[in-house]
């Protein structure tokens, strides 16, 4: 090959490679697509549904907000809704006692989740029929699915510690959420979901 042809191949080569890099650092640090794997963020977000999810703002210090919904690592054994406190269990917290626990366990699931933050460090924070007390007052929330008759509707007050987050799915009667388990570190949210891509009717803010 003319020593023309192999300095194209070697820059074409280059840009491939400096492409898949920046396409890489950009999904691990700035932003990454997630899908959606259950019901429990219906109806405001599908089972399948894709979202983009800004992490570069959570690595430059920006806090996650009232509303935002957020992409992050639960505690381990929330999947089988296990309480992180050492002789917590099932008469102690969760739907049957109305009572959540109090602290996470001390080590994250390899899972994510996908739920809305709906209490922050030092907020009380109770549910009466599906719907978030905080600090007293009822909040507004319109994006909700009906609780129904679900035990899991109504939860004693709870106060957030210091640098964790309490975090429920929009489908109040269908969620695995800090209900059950507690509140979840700040170093355990990956991001805030910004936007919907797929499907396309879909499309937006989520």
């Amino acid at each position: 090959m003319p020593a023309r042809g192999l300095k194209s191949l070697a820059e074409l080569v280059a840009i491939v490679a400096a492409a898949l890099f920046f396409a890489l650092a950009i999904q691990a640090f700035a932003v990454k697509p997630y899908v959606i794997p259950s019901r429990s963020m219906a109806p405001t977000l599908r089972v399948g549904q894709r979202v983009i999810v800004d992490r570069i703002s959570h690595h430059l210090g920006s806090d996650p907000k009232i509303g935002d919904i957020t992409v992050f690592r639960p505690p381990a054994g929330a999947d089988d809704d296990r309480c992180g406190i050492a002789g917590e269990g099932p008469d102690y917290y969760g739907a049957a006692s109305h009572r959540s626990c109090s602290r996470p366990t001390g080590q994250q699931s390899d899972q994510t989740f996908v739920k809305r933050v709906v209490g922050l460090p030092g907020d009380t924070i109770a549910v009466r029929d599906g719907h978030v007390i905080r600090n007293g007052r009822l909040t507004r929330e319109p994006f909700t699915a009906a609780c129904g008759a679900s035990t899991e509707c109504n939860l004693d007050p709870i106060t957030v510690p210091g640098g964790e987050y309490f975090l429920m799915g929009d489908n109040r009667g269908a969620s695995n959420d800090s209900r059950y388990w507690g509140p979840v570190p700040r170093d355990w949210i990956i991001g805030k979901a910004v936007v919907t891509y797929w499907p396309p009717d879909r499309i937006g803010a989520p």
